[in-house]
């Protein structure tokens, strides 16, 4: 029961308070049945329960009704492995950005050394200017490579603060 799926199917989040006082819809109602179905199958509720909330879900009016049909279920919490996750993919976004970077400008940098070399009578070696820009760009390469750790738990702690002030957001609106 991945929580996200679950929340977007509603037109207005009725976790969010302002939504609560909302008239729930058939669709409403039909996605609150299948979390309930879906944790009976997992046995998270025994057939009474189930029978109870199902026939609550049922007689709902607003999407406050709702939501504590579903509240001691995993799908009422956000997924926690969703921060850690989102903070490697931030990681290997930020790798594929510096390898990216230290190629495509040492690439671009050889080539132009390469076309300005020539001369009249020639290819004129001079001096290969773009091991600069590859120290550079290279330098931060190996910077994500090794600090992987460092990079992954800052990402998590602006990830988490930014929940935080989402939820500070939500409660405030209602």
């Amino acid at each position: 029961m991945p929580g996200i799926e679950v929340w977007s199917q509603f037109d207005h989040d009725p976790r969010i308070p302002a939504n609560a006082t909302m008239r729930a819809s058939d669709r409403d109602r039909g996605v609150i049945e299948s979390v309930l179905a879906d944790a009976f199958a997992e046995g998270r509720l025994t057939h009474a329960e189930y029978g109870e909330r199902s026939d609550a879900a049922l007689a709902s009016r607003t999407l406050g009704d709702l939501l504590p049909l579903v509240a001691d279920l995993p799908v009422a919490r956000a997924p926690r492995s969703s921060i850690p996750e989102a903070a490697e993919r931030a990681y290997v976004q930020a790798r594929r950005q510096a390898v990216w970077g230290f190629l495509s400008a040492s690439l671009i940098c050889w080539v132009i050394w390469v076309a300005t070399s020539f001369d009249d009578g020639g290819f004129a070696v001079g001096f290969p200017w773009p091991l600069f820009v590859m120290l550079g760009t290279g330098l931060n390469a190996g910077r994500v490579a090794w600090q992987k750790d460092e990079i992954i738990e800052e990402e998590t702690r602006r990830l988490e603060k930014k929940e935080r002030k989402e939820l500070r957001k939500r409660e405030d609106e209602g």
